[in-house]
């Protein structure tokens, strides 16, 4: 087959179908003859964020408009059988270790504990995470459990009602708060919480919810507000930055840098007050982890990307659909990672902010 007929972007050609935007990297280098997801860079991708729905019940004003957005036709998304047959072969060929399941809110996908449990039978078997906003989780939480969910992240921007609503515009919060309790009650462990602090709204929480993590064992992760709003608003003006964010923390607790690597992790991890608690800061803008990075992303309608901020995709779609075999998918995912750029450039005076927003790309 061709490199079109592959679904791999070249130079100068959106692949019909596709959402191929700009031009790929093509290095230079011959890729080795490795069966894993490799890049120029020295890195590889373990980590596989599958997003399976553009769409959500909260309408957080840092992710999208309050009417919502055009959500993507039921025909184009991934069907259940196409979903865990592109996930066996991350897994089987790729060398891929973790699913992390993500959406739009993922818990919307109709199935998704079936879904799961499929998945979750694979051999070898992938770790598998949820990263949610919780709204629905708590009486399905055994559900999950037992289809084999191992972690779990819950979006929590406030403890406040009131500011919970200014920022999602619905008044759910009890809703993520009973989802949490419920997370620790089947056992699931670590139980994360990811924080977005926006300056004016929700900042001055920070302190107040890592108190209320430490008290229940919950694992918080403040994440820098990234450049992935569906009506391309993000200033860095605006953001609340990592340094800020611990400056804030600081008025009330003793954070020092938590002594174990990274290990490919997003979050910087530090200790609380000399421990056991934990604080965990997430600076994709500031202090970017791109270095390490160890994740490839599926879209709900089958493309790969790279990187959240890539400007380009390839199209596994296209390739299921047209009777591409399980090898000749597995090719093509090698190749468009092995052009995987060494950065997000998000510093740098060309950055585009990708077309797609957060909700159509995946957490």
């Amino acid at each position: 087959m061709t490199a079109v007929a592959l679904g791999i972007p070249r130079v100068g050609l959106s692949v019909p179908g596709s959402a191929a935007i700009g031009a790929p990297s093509v290095p230079t280098e011959a890729r080795p003859a490795s069966p894993y997801l490799l890049d120029t860079h020295g890195r590889r991708a373990r980590d596989l964020r599958v997003s399976l729905t553009d769409k959500c019940n909260l309408r957080c004003t840092y992710c999208m408009p309050a009417e919502g957005l055009d959500w993507l036709p039921g025909g184009e998304l991934l069907t259940d059988d196409e979903l865990v047959r592109l996930i066996d072969l991350a897994v089987s060929r790729l060398g891929i270790e973790e699913i992390r399941f993500t959406g739009g809110e993922p818990l919307l996908r109709k199935g998704i504990v079936e879904l799961m449990s499929r998945v979750g039978q694979l051999s070898p078997r992938p770790e598998m995470s949820l990263t949610t906003n919780g709204i629905g989780f708590a009486r399905r939480a055994a559900d999950f459990v037992a289809a084999g969910l191992d972690r779990i992240n819950i979006s929590l921007d406030s403890l406040d009602p009131a500011t919970f609503q200014t920022l999602t515009r619905r008044n759910r919060l009890t809703d993520v708060l009973d989802a949490l309790a419920a997370a620790v009650d089947v056992g699931l462990s670590p139980v994360k919480i990811n924080t977005v602090l926006m300056r004016g709204i929700n900042d001055h929480e920070a302190a107040d919810l890592l108190q209320f993590s430490l008290e229940r064992g919950y694992r918080l992760r403040f994440i820098e507000q990234m450049p992935l709003d569906a009506g391309h608003s993000w200033t860095r003006e605006r953001m609340v930055t990592a340094d800020e964010i611990q400056a804030s923390l600081a008025t009330r607790f003793t954070l020092t840098p938590h002594p174990g690597a990274r290990l490919g992790s997003p979050a910087e991890l530090f200790t609380v007050d000399g421990g056991p608690g934990t604080v965990g800061i997430i600076a994709s803008v500031t202090r970017p982890f791109c270095g390490d990075c160890d994740r490839t992303r599926l879209t709900a309608d089958g493309q790969v990307r790279t990187c959240l901020f890539a400007r380009q995709e390839t199209d596994l779609r296209a390739m299921l659909r047209g009777g591409a075999d399980d090898e000749e998918i597995a090719a093509a995912w090698r190749t468009t990672t092995w052009g995987k750029l060494p950065g997000h450039g998000i510093d740098d005076p060309s950055f585009l902010q990708p077309d797609r927003p957060m909700s159509a790309i995946g957490g």
